[in-house]
Order: structure tokens, then C-alpha cells, then sequence
């Protein structure tokens, strides 16, 4: 593992940040959102959470790695590995409520 400075760090902990900004209006339009739940500059580790209307939809775990993992990967060279998931306690009806645009709520047997 690459041993960085500290101002090498604050510049990739700015840079995603920035670019975790850019893509929260875009998940948000859908009723969703996206937040970054820890970093390791270092490692290049970067582990997010889908959450509001994502928790319901049968396409998050494509949104993740299709979009999000692709892009941060493609703009920030040194990212190894994204790690995903969405926010499990939001219930689920009220999860889909929020869903719209091409909002597809997910299976859920009963």
C-alpha cells in the first residue's frame, strides 16, 4: 500500500466528495440518494450506501456498479474497489412511494 501525505489525502477525500456531489441530484431525482459511507485514500477503498427509494429498487445493485463504481473508478484513477450495499432499514412501502422516473420496485416474495 502507497504511503501518501497528508495533502495528497485532503486532495482525494476533496476529489470524492466532489464527485459523490455530482452524483447525488441524479440518484435523488429517482427518490433516492447516495451517501459516502467511509473511505480509505490509501487503499483506494470506497464503500457507499444507496438509500430512500434505492432500498426498494430491483435495480440498485446495477445503478451501483454500472454507474457509480464505473464512475468513480473512470475519474478517479486511483480507486481499487467499491463497496455497496443500500440502506436496509427504510421500510419498504414507504421506500417505494418515493420511486419515480424509471423507478422498478424490487421482487419481494411474501
Amino acid at each position: 500500500m502507497e504511503t501518501l501525505t497528508d495533502q495528497v489525502r485532503a486532495e482525494r477525500l476533496k476529489a470524492l466528495n466532489s464527485l459523490m456531489e455530482m452524483l447525488r441530484p441524479m440518484v435523488q431525482a429517482d427518490g433516492g440518494d447516495i451517501v459516502l459511507v467511509r473511505c480509505d485514500v490509501e487503499a483506494g477503498v470506497v464503500e457507499v450506501q444507496l438509500q430512500g427509494a434505492c432500498s426498494s429498487c430491483a435495480i440498485a445493485e446495477d445503478t451501483l456498479s454500472g454507474g457509480v463504481e464505473r464512475i468513480l473508478k473512470d475519474r478517479l484513477t486511483w480507486i481499487t474497489e467499491v463497496i455497496g450495499g443500500v440502506e436496509e432499514t427504510d421500510d419498504i412501502e414507504a421506500s417505494q412511494l418515493l420511486g419515480v422516473g424509471g423507478y422498478v420496485p424490487k421482487y419481494r416474495p411474501s
